[in-house]
């Protein structure tokens, strides 16, 4: 189909919003961090196998349904989680959207048709952009003329460390590879790796063709402003604007008009070649002018749109000088908007795809598993108030008549359900479920709530979710009813920690406030990854290291009567 001048295809589509990050903070609390015995190499290398086959049960002589009884549960949330990842690891996905005839050289990238010979120049940017370069080189290698690539600062290491061998590009390749962007933030490397990408770019022809790989994290990756902007002016600006509670869409909308890349801006610089973009949402609804700022997308928003949003937010009159010459010489742009006919960009995964593998995987463990929306969004207070009532409501129909929530509880879950405003949400389908399941449940969902700074605490969104639905957990007696849950980012990297985030049970805060753990403390600070380090030490945190993918956040609620 056609929008604005592109060609989208979707390939496996969700619904979901992409938020803010939880910022780069500091722990005003340290604590001995011991390390896990099962360490990220373990784990990333049984990921690809968890991707292509169902869990084995680790117990035997029994039915798959006696499983869930018999396993621990905290083992059965990270076994999906990794699951979960494995379903939306970069090789497969890109191989599953490109094929190549070796005899006439077509490239097809679904229902289009590109004629290689030798003529083939590759660039890319994001957090799962090394090993989507590395399936695309093994596949396309003889046509590969020359490529650039900018991928997150020690992700070649933790893969290399972990013996992902398929996820790193080969000796001699003709891809250069940059790293920056370090905690999730531009910088210098990021700005070099950027202006190289946009000089390949400008130097192609008619006659050539252009593969743009994008994932989640490449707008951090691809920071070029206009000039005489600079990369910290433009840095500040933005943390400006959501600080004061700019949305992404403003945010973006900021981005493209000082972005050299951003807002089409690329897909421009490589005209007139034909380019191809494959993209790896980490947006809620695939929205690809949001996804990496939409590089390969034209903007629809001009100079006026953006000193609204500026007037909006009070900031119209301090702008720097270098902000005001780039936006008064982009009015005055007759050029300006550019369309991108030559362009097709393509979906190739999402947080759709994860958490229908998770579902899969929950349902050979002996679950009834029901995906309740992949377009969780909202302040995380919201959202975890959310999975406590849900927790609460859904343990009470798994239990004996007369023991279970009340109608004004129920209420009370719709009702925040409401405020949410999930377009997606199956909440009717999932309770009826529960009610029909007779056995342990699993609710899945996905997407990235965001989290308003209080403090100056350090964590991120999992961790900060995870902890805060502790806190819900613990309000109400459990009952008869198990009940564990989990948030982790897909990337293996929630904000700016080593963790991917977190799991809870409804003991964590009595079992926090023997150790001397405040929990309420430590969420007044938005310190939540330091609570998990010291809790249990640091039992409770999801560490896998960088997965090499990115397709936001997975939720994994579980009930299991006891």
């Amino acid at each position: 189909m056609t929008q604005s001048g592109l060609q989208i295809i979707r390939l496996g589509v969700g619904w979901w919003d992409s938020q803010q990050p939880l910022g780069n903070r500091r722990g005003s609390h340290g604590c001995q961090m011991v390390l896990r015995a099962v360490g990220m190499a373990a784990v990333l290398q049984c990921l690809p196998c968890m991707a292509r086959a169902p869990l084995r049960p680790l117990f035997t002589g029994g039915p798959v349904v006696r499983l869930a009884s018999g396993m621990a549960l905290a083992e059965q949330a990270q076994q999906l989680f990794q699951s979960t990842v494995g379903a939306v690891l970069p090789g497969p996905m890109l191989h599953r959207a490109l094929s190549l005839d070796p005899g006439s050289g077509l490239l097809k990238v679904r229902d289009r048709s590109f004629q290689l010979r030798q003529n083939l120049y590759l660039v890319g940017f994001g957090k799962a952009v090394l090993g989507m370069a590395a399936a695309a080189e093994e596949l396309l290698g003889q046509h590969l003329v020359q490529g650039v690539i900018s991928v997150p600062k020690g992700i070649r290491a933790a893969m290399e460390h972990a013996g992902k061998q398929e996820m790193l590009l080969k000796p001699h390749s003709r891809v250069q590879v940059f790293e920056g962007a370090e905690d999730n933030l531009p910088d210098r490397d990021a700005l070099r790796a950027a202006l190289a990408i946009r000089q390949l770019a400008e130097g192609l022809t008619a006659d050539d063709l252009l593969l743009v790989l994008i994932s989640g994290g490449g707008s951090a990756l691809l920071p070029a402003p206009i000039p005489p902007v600079t990369l910290e002016e433009k840095q500040t600006l933005t943390k400006l604007l959501a600080a004061r509670g700019a949305n992404i869409q403003e945010l973006n909308t900021i981005r493209k008009a000082l972005s050299q890349l951003k807002g089409g801006g690329l897909a421009q610089a490589a005209y007139p070649a034909q380019v191809v973009s494959l993209i790896l949402s980490d947006v809620v609804g695939d929205p690809v002018e949001v996804i990496a700022s939409g590089p390969t997308v034209a903007s629809v928003h001009n100079v006026q749109d953006c000193l609204h949003i500026l007037n909006r937010y009070g900031l119209r009159a301090a702008l720097p000088r270098s902000v005001k010459t780039v936006l008064a010489r982009a009015d005055s742009d007759p050029h300006r908007p550019h369309t991108c006919g030559h362009v097709l960009n393509v979906i190739i995964g999402s947080n759709v795809l994860a958490l229908a593998e998770a579902q899969r995987q929950a349902e050979a463990l002996g679950y009834r598993a029901v995906v309740l929306s992949a377009a969780i969004q909202g302040d995380v207070k919201s959202v975890a108030r959310f999975y406590g009532l849900l927790a609460q409501v859904a343990g009470a129909h798994l239990t004996p008549p007369g023991t279970g929530a009340s109608l004004e509880e129920e209420e009370r879950l719709q009702e925040v359900a409401a405020e949410l405003q999930l377009p997606d949400l199956q909440l009717k389908e999932a309770l009826e479920a529960v009610v029909g399941a007779r056995g342990p449940v699993c609710l899945l969902a996905g997407g990235e709530p965001t989290v308003q700074l209080q403090g100056s605490g350090k964590g991120g969104r999992n961790q900060e979710l995870a902890l805060r639905v502790g806190a819900e957990l613990g309000r109400w007696p459990p009952g008869p009813v198990d009940v564990l849950f989990l948030s982790g980012g897909t990337d293996g990297q929630d904000g700016p920690t080593e963790a991917a985030g977190a799991w809870v049970m409804p003991e964590l805060a009595s079992q926090a406030a023997a150790e001397g753990l405040d929990v309420a403390s430590f969420l007044s600070r938005n310190d939540s990854h330091t609570f998990f380090r010291c809790f249990r030490s640091g039992a409770h945190l999801l560490r896998m290291g960088l997965t090499g993918t990115n397709v936001m956040d997975a939720h994994l609620l579980f009930l299991r009567p006891r």
